[in-house]
């Protein structure tokens, strides 16, 4: 059965046994010329809404309690449930056919009022109005002189209290301004509370009856009481006479207009509907007293409309200045499309809240209360704990000079990771005040959903995964700053080997490949993928590219090896692959070698068949030096060894020689000379700083001691006759200034060294030809 139809048929049937059960008295009253008192009861009834909604009520708790009523209203709305939209339709069209009618409704009101209709003044006691009016004035009047007299008093606790706050010691800033704050408004709410008691009193015992407080003195203090609470949460917020008591960043003009609009909006509604709205259903009509909260409520929808778009565009510009000073590119991009949709959210409350108020006029104000309340503390804690955050952890970090100097990569590392954390937790945070506030408001039933399984597993995951992560970083930032105290030379351990180095700096490349293979399956695992296929699928796709790239796999292994014979490490200077230079870095499948000439190689160690490491125990150098044939071995054997010993001596080069020279004689009867060989032992990669400076020492000794170093010489052969005769060749050395040609400066290097020229001769020199 229809449950709207055991509804309707159920209220006839009450109906019937109300006209059934008055029938006999309506008919003795009726025959007396009166009104039958059950029509009038159910009119009564039925006019007042509360009534009529407690009516509404119960009839539906009958049908619910009725047999099988559950069963056939499950079975009903599941062959009965309409779509999606025709549910938008039909309540948008419900909403506003309510609207309609509460508009007309007070608008027929006011016309009545304004026409001084009998009807609409027939029951009005002036008089009871005048006397409850001057009473109501005095008990006004006496709470807030109360009021500003008490808050006068503690106006220095507040002075003191916002000084603190801006310029205290001891606390992080924003735990300060909270702390102010809260204590601020402890002392805002004592003093509401003060003159809420005294305006008891005060309508207690000095207005009216001598102890009896009368309804109307108490609905204006219970309205005192609830608006200036409000009005102190937002003076939490903008606050314009203390600087330090303010949560918002804005100035003190930006406060002190929105805390006035605010407020007088507050007080508008609020005496309003709570005493204005009450007194007029109670002396006049309750009709009346609705149609004046509905025009009080409409008044209020459009100086609020007003002020919101006269601020439109001045609140874009401020919210985008803000902005453009945020560091965060998430934070900047938030608050610049806030600014551009700001207006649009403040009007949709406002529409919200007077249909709210025109279709619920029984509960709406409360709910439009407490969820307006839920949302904005909501919204100031998650602010507040985002900017702790940022005070806290967002700033650069600065660590200590020895830890920078023991761990340098420490701080750099830290100062990248906790910006990226801190913007996960911001969006955390904004994802939990949207749902906070969609809850408030009806749109979301976050409870509900927290204890569903779908909400605690989501929960769960969120946190596991974060939890993960958090592990992870702090596993990663470990290692790798142990290893870099390892590799560090001034943590106490010494400048570490070249092996040493190259092999942590290999292990900590393979550590951060492995914790992020491993995270991240582990973080897929935990939010429900199966990680069984990707493994698989992994294995295979392993397979096929040790098949399709057999080249790769063997730079890996030949890697591998090489690093285990400790072939070559980072700084050696090697020759592989045809190419020498020194072993910038070394990775699992090639080495990058920096020659000579400034060039960087990258060899991939599948390229390398010979390692050629001239870094390994020591050096030699092996010089070979040539003397005249007429000049004496042995003297140059001896300034060799001279050479040698200015070597030793030397500061520079001194303490890189091993061992005494090594002279190996004389290695070759060459074309113009006699070289003899040398060597000379040094520590690994000085050999060729050594062998320039030793050849140096060689030049001057050999200077000094008038060996001649030979160059190469030029033979002139005229040829002989058969009687071993040889034409004749005249000879002479000409200078510049005998021939009379120009000066040194005009012919250069020939004139500067003199001409050799060959002439007629006076005299024949056979078999002599060499000049």
């Amino acid at each position: 059965m229809n449950p709207k139809r055991a509804l309707t048929a159920l209220g006839v049937w009450l109906l019937l046994a109300l006209v059934a059960i008055g029938g006999p008295a309506q008919a003795q009253q009726a025959d007396a010329g009166g009104e039958p008192p059950a029509y009038s009861t159910l009119a009564d009834l039925l006019e007042n809404a509360e009534s009529r909604q407690q009516l509404i009520e119960q009839l539906r708790g009958l049908a619910a309690d009725a047999p099988g009523a559950e069963a056939a209203s499950a079975a009903s709305a599941a062959a009965e449930a309409p779509s999606l939209p025709r549910q938008l339709a039909q309540a948008t069209s419900r909403i506003a056919g309510e609207v309609g009618t509460e508009l007309a409704s007070a608008m027929e009101a006011v016309s009545g009022l304004l026409s001084g209709s009998a009807e609409a003044t027939a029951d009005v006691d002036m008089a009871a109005i005048g006397e409850a009016a001057l009473n109501l004035g005095l008990v006004i009047l006496a709470t807030v002189v109360l009021f500003l007299v008490i808050r006068r008093l503690a106006k220095p606790i507040f002075t003191r209290i916002s000084q603190w706050s801006l310029t205290g010691q001891g606390l992080n800033p924003v735990l300060r301004l909270v702390l102010c704050v809260a204590l601020a408004a402890l002392i805002d709410v004592l003093v509401v509370a003060l003159a809420y008691v005294g305006g008891n009193l005060v309508a207690t015992f000095a207005v009216g009856e001598t102890g009896e407080l009368s309804t109307r003195a108490s609905l204006f203090l219970n309205a005192f009481l609830v608006i200036e609470l409000l009005k102190a949460g937002v003076r939490m917020l903008f606050s314009s006479r203390y600087e330090g008591l303010r949560l918002l960043p804005i100035s003190a003009g930006e406060a002190s207009y929105w805390n006035r609009w605010i407020a007088r909006l507050i007080g508008l509604v609020g005496y309003g509907l709570m005493v204005v709205v009450p007194l007029i259903s109670a002396y006049m009509a309750p009709a009346l007293g609705q149609s004046v909260g509905t025009l009080i409520m409409i008044g209020a929808f459009v100086y609020a409309v007003a002020v919101v778009l006269r601020n439109r565009l001045r609140l874009r510009d401020a919210l985008n200045h803000k902005a453009q000073q945020t560091t965060m590119a998430a934070s900047r991009v938030s608050l610049q499309l806030f600014a551009r949709t700001w207006h649009l959210f403040a009007l949709a409350y406002f529409v919200m809240v007077l249909v709210l108020t025109l279709t619920r006029p029984a509960d709406a104000l409360p709910f439009v209360l407490f969820a307006t309340l839920k949302s904005l503390a909501t919204v100031v804690v998650g602010m507040l704990v985002s900017n702790f955050l940022t005070q806290t952890i967002g700033r650069q970090i600065r660590l200590s000079d020895d830890l920078r100097r023991k761990l340098p990569l420490l701080e750099p590392r830290l100062n990248s990771y906790v910006p990226n954390a801190l913007r996960v937790i911001r969006a955390l945070i904004l994802i939990t005040v949207i749902m906070v506030v969609l809850s408030a408001w009806g749109a979301f039933d976050l409870s509900s959903w927290y204890v569903s399984e779908a909400g605690r597993e989501l929960v769960g995951k969120i946190v596991s995964v974060f939890v993960i992560l958090a592990v992870a970083a702090a596993a990663w930032l470990g290692l790798a700053s142990l290893i870099e105290h390892k590799l560090n030379p001034e943590t106490g351990g010494g400048v570490p080997s070249a092996r040493a180095q190259t092999l942590l700096a290999l292990f900590r490349n393979a550590l951060a490949i492995a914790l992020v293979t491993m995270t991240a399956m582990i973080v897929l695992s935990e939010i429900g993928i199966n990680i069984g296929p990707l493994i698989a699928g992994a294995g295979v796709l392993g397979l096929a590219i040790g098949f399709g790239a057999q080249k790769l796999v063997q730079d890996i292994i030949t890697g591998i090896f090489i690093q285990v014979e400790n072939a070559m490490n980072t700084g050696d200077v090697v020759t592989v692959g045809g190419i020498t230079g020194t072993a910038e870095k070394l990775s699992i499948r090639s080495v990058g070698i920096r020659d000579l000439s400034g060039t960087y190689h990258i060899v991939p160690f599948s390229s390398v068949d010979t390692v050629s490491n001239y870094m390994r125990e020591f050096g030699n150098h092996v010089g070979e030096y040539g003397i005249a044939y007429r000049e004496s071995i042995d003297e140059a054997i001896e300034q060799l060894k001279l050479a040698f010993e200015d070597l030793k001596a030397s500061e520079e080069h001194g303490q890189k020689l091993l061992e005494p020279l090594t002279v190996a004689g004389v290695v070759a009867l060459a074309d113009s000379s006699v070289n003899i060989r040398v060597v000379i032992k040094t520590t690994p990669g000085d050999q060729w700083a050594v062998g320039r400076a030793y050849n140096r020492l060689v030049k001057l000794r050999f200077d000094e001691a008038g060996i001649e170093i030979p160059f190469p010489h030029t033979t002139l052969y005229f040829g002989e006759d058969k009687q071993g005769g040889s034409p004749a060749a005249n000879v002479r050395m000409l200078n510049a200034a005998s021939r009379g040609r120009p000066s040194e400066a005009a012919h250069g290097d020939d004139t500067r060294h003199g001409v050799q020229e060959i002439a007629d001769a006076d005299h024949r020199q056979p078999n002599d030809s060499e000049v």
